[in-house]
């Protein structure tokens, strides 16, 4: 299969976009099953509070269904009876983009790093867009309110398939809303809709091939933390969450990725992680200062660390695919220490950010192959099993009441049980649907976010 770059939230990753109950270390932990508050859930590892429908089509299960506007791939965060999510909608107007995009051209080892030359990349450029934060009623699906952040021209654009200008998932503290654009900015709401704050970083990213942005933003105490990796210049900041001002920024020496800081903890030190190609680094998310850096992992990473216990767990899946199991208490360089507990390098996942859930982790191939591995030892209980059917898959999966949740690019939502043995519960088709966006569990209702449409999964019955 080839592989493309994806951007859910994220990241994303995302984003697709990546991200935070026992034995592992979020952000912010939120034990109210009502919420949904960030990037990989209320723990940041993809774990739900409740159960999930485990049966459901067009025409069964549905609670409701609403068309959205424009284009955007970030999964949205919950807030009580709030659903937040951001869109990018092109205006009709189409100018060239501004004339610093002229300066993408020559890539590393020949060939044209922007201008559409990558596979599939530079979509949307020179085109007008809206750039929007929407809140949604999650009971019916209504529209409360829609802000436009910022009317602008972009000045790259993303990946004709997988990419989208609205690929950074919000994050949301039960008080505001942040949302980054990336590149055109990062917005403060309250629940309400009404701006707090906005701020302009001063950079316009060249990522990688134009692939695109999709990097969510983590909140740390009074801090969000945001990193910019591309192709020169990258780094990560930190930002006042109350008033947006710069508090630090720290140069990194990496170039395009797309992983989602982490805050991690030992024995009550929080360490404030991300995981990139040339090396995974920690640092004191109060500074900014370096606490150890790794190296390992292949190109293009886009998967969430998470943490064990003592351990992080750190993945890659393009180029010299990895996964690593980091002992975290240690600092400097820890590349070919005892410090990098153990490694595989198969079974990794490339897009989707992986589910942890006790001592099992586990991994899905962009081309539908799941891996469960016991996290002490590395070894896997089971690896590269594929899925019944032939599909891709962009979205990370979710786990909720033992079942994990998978949902791909031609709308088929596979469902399965966790533990060690690989077994399908049942799979799910939404007709028409193209699913990069990761699916949400809140108060027993699945959402899913799809390139066109987004949906409550409801019986009326789970918990």
């Amino acid at each position: 299969m080839k592989r493309w770059i994806a951007f859910a939230s994220v990241v994303v990753l995302a984003l697709f976009a990546g991200s935070f109950v026992a034995n592992s270390s979020p952000s912010f932990s939120v034990a109210d099953p009502a919420h949904w508050p960030q990037w990989r859930g209320p723990s940041f590892n993809g774990m739900a509070r409740t159960g999930a429908p485990v049966e459901f089509s067009d025409t069964k299960n549905v609670k409701w269904k609403i068309a959205l506007p424009g284009r955007g791939f970030s999964t949205p965060v919950f807030w009580g009876d709030k659903i937040f999510l951001t869109n990018a909608v092109p205006t009709g107007k189409v100018a060239a983009p501004p004339a610093a995009a002229a300066d993408n051209q020559a890539a590393p080892g020949g060939g044209r790093r922007g201008g559409g030359g990558g596979p599939g990349g530079g979509a949307g450029a020179g085109e007008e867009h809206k750039f929007i934060v929407m809140a949604l009623d999650r009971k019916t699906g209504k529209t409360i309110w829609e802000r436009v952040a910022k009317v602008a021209t972009p000045h790259e654009g993303y990946h004709r398939q997988y990419g989208s200008f609205a690929s950074n998932a919000p994050v949301t503290d039960g008080k505001f809303l942040y949302a980054s654009f990336g590149s055109r900015g990062i917005y403060c709401y309250d629940l309400n809709g009404k701006l707090i704050w906005e701020k302009d970083l001063g950079v316009q990213m060249r990522m990688r091939l134009q692939f695109g942005e999709g990097t969510a933003p983590a909140l740390y105490g009074n801090l969000l933390i945001h990193h910019f990796d591309q192709e020169s210049g990258s780094f990560v900041v930190a930002l006042d969450k109350r008033n947006g001002k710069e508090v630090w920024r720290t140069p990194r020496d990496e170039q395009s990725s797309w992983s989602t800081p982490f805050i991690a903890d030992h024995k009550g030190q929080k360490q404030m992680i991300i995981s990139a190609s040339k090396k995974v680094r920690a640092y004191v998310p109060e500074t900014g200062k370096l606490i150890w850096e790794c190296a390992g992992l292949g190109s293009n990473v886009i998967p969430h660390p998470v943490q064990y216990k003592d351990t992080l767990l750190v993945m890659s899946g393009h180029r010299d695919p990895k996964l690593m199991a980091i002992r975290l208490g240690k600092e400097g360089d820890l590349t070919g220490t005892d410090a990098v507990l153990w490694s595989q390098t198969r079974g990794t996942s490339y897009t989707a950010s992986p589910v942890l859930d006790g001592d099992k982790y586990y991994t899905l191939s962009d081309n539908g192959l799941l891996s469960c591995f016991n996290v002490v030892t590395g070894e896997p209980y089971y690896q590269q099993q594929r899925l019944p059917q032939t599909d891709s898959f962009k979205a990370s999966p979710i786990g909720a009441d033992g079942k994990l949740y998978t949902a791909s690019e031609n709308g088929v939502i596979t469902i399965l049980k966790m533990g060690e043995k690989y077994e399908v519960v049942a799979t799910n088709t939404l007709e028409d649907q193209m699913f990069i966006a990761s699916p949400v569990v809140v108060e027993g209702e699945l959402f899913l976010r799809s390139k066109t449409h987004m949906f409550c999964i409801s019986d009326g019955k789970t918990k």
